[in-house]
């Protein structure tokens, strides 16, 4: 009888446990993380208010109990509205920073939200995407969606003081899956709408920024960027190496400076290709270039030499910084030549913090620890052994690109750019003149 009694608990337990297991193996899969999100916005503000449109994949909500159908999993749209008032609160409204002036605003009101098809384009422009969010048709109650396939569209309203004020928006919505891209739409009241393509975390945007504010932004991205490259940082040690002279660094940093600064204000105005095949070109160059100064280095540097080889080499690192500079002129407002300018400054005051820590440390390096000329051999040696390996594998990535046939317009584009680019020699070359005079043919390092 005892046996007969345990045997019975033992299968109840099992039938508990087969239950739970069913259970969690059949709920929706909520708490996946989406790994591609697409999320359109538009923000306008108008008069005392600003409407904040959003319309986010409703299967990035995660966590949030939405009520399906059964079994099938088709949305419950009888019930699905505290669903999506709790959707657009926890995951849009509590993250996403609004700012009047500097000031945050406070949170807003959550006017309308409404799930939509994917197929629907009502997002194409504000005008239609706000009559179809605040008083368009609703989604018949036997519609058949399942609840991952579904849209979710909000408009939040904001109070202002003025739509004249300066406007910025922190959009805090990389939470929503792996990789999330936010096209932002701004319709400012007597100005030429803006659009930004936010990708990741970009901090605030200033949604019409000043020139001060422009400049601001792009001194602090040119420094950043020059200290984060590895690749930057790589070519500038091989030109302090050799020459660590006051003379002979400025007509080298000066010609690696006017350089880069030729190709990368011409790129920001179309003068370069816009072929896939370009950015890997001109990561494979800028690592031959690390080799190619690291073994002149070794056989000895002469500085008659060293800023031409340098202006060439510089044309090139142009271009690398002109692929990151490309995606942040979006946040330059009306103000693109003070924004272009702005990061070659913080780009040289990257180059400046560099050369005041390499130089000091090269020199207490080659008087207590290696001799200056086995020294500059060995650190050459090591950078060229970096480089090349970032060559072999940057060139087999380029090898993948097909190059096209030069047209005519791509023609011109070159022509235009190379007599930019002999103006630009010929003043380093008088400046290198004057500057190095009789010694500019002397070898610095022997």
């Amino acid at each position: 009888m005892s046996s007969t009694v345990d045997t019975s608990k033992l299968l109840r337990r099992l039938a508990v446990l087969a239950t739970l297991f069913l259970a969690i193996v059949a709920r929706p899969q909520a708490h996946e993380v989406p790994n591609e999100v697409t999320v359109l916005t538009f923000l306008k503000p108008e008069g005392k208010t600003l409407t904040l449109l959003v319309r986010a994949p409703l299967k990035s909500m995660r966590d949030i109990d939405v009520p399906v159908l059964g079994a099938n999993g088709f949305l419950d749209f009888s019930r699905v509205d505290k669903a999506l008032q709790d959707a657009a609160t926890l995951w849009i409204s509590d993250f996403v920073e609004v700012y009047e002036n500097n000031e945050r605003l406070s949170k807003p009101r959550v006017a309308a939200t409404r799930v939509s098809l994917p197929s629907d384009r009502s997002f194409e422009d504000y005008d239609t995407a706000y009559n179809y969010v605040m008083t368009g048709p609703r989604l018949a109650a036997d519609t058949q969606i399942y609840w991952e396939q579904g849209l979710l569209d909000v408009a939040f309203e904001y109070p202002i003081s003025s739509d004249r004020s300066d406007f910025s928006i922190k959009p805090g919505l990389t939470r929503l899956g792996i990789r999330v891209n936010v096209a932002l739409r701004f319709l400012q009241p007597g100005g030429p709408e803006r659009v930004f393509d936010v990708h990741g975390d970009t901090g605030v945007v200033r949604l019409d920024p000043r020139w001060y504010q422009a400049f601001w932004l792009f001194v602090k991205d040119g420094f950043f960027h020059i200290l984060d490259g590895s690749d930057h940082l790589l070519f500038l040690l091989c030109l302090v190496i050799p020459f660590r002279q006051l003379r002979a660094l400025v007509v080298v940093v000066t010609s690696f400076t006017i350089a880069h600064s030729v190709t990368l204000i011409a790129s920001a105005f179309g003068m370069a290709p816009d072929g896939l095949w370009f950015p890997p070109l001109i990561e494979t160059l800028i690592a031959v270039s690390i080799v190619y100064m690291a073994f002149e280095n070794i056989v000895g540097a002469k500085l008659g030499r060293r800023w031409m080889v340098t202006f060439g080499f510089g044309l090139v690192h142009g271009f690398g910084f002109s692929f990151v500079l490309s995606e942040r002129l979006q946040f330059a407002g009306s103000h693109l030549l003070a924004s272009l300018l702005a990061f070659n400054v913080g780009v040289e005051l990257g180059q400046l913090l560099v050369l005041l820590i390499a130089i000091p440390a090269l020199g207490l390096l080659f008087r207590f620890v290696v001799a200056e000329r086995m020294g500059t051999i060995l650190l050459s040696a090591l950078v060229a052994h970096t480089a090349w390996h970032w060559a072999l594998e940057r060139g087999t990535a380029l090898g993948l690109y097909r190059f096209p046939a030069i047209d005519l317009a791509g023609a011109a584009a070159a022509m235009r750019l190379a007599m930019v680019v002999v103006v630009a020699a010929g003043l380093v070359w008088g400046f290198a003149t004057w500057v190095g005079g009789p010694q500019s043919q002397s070898k610095v390092q022997s």
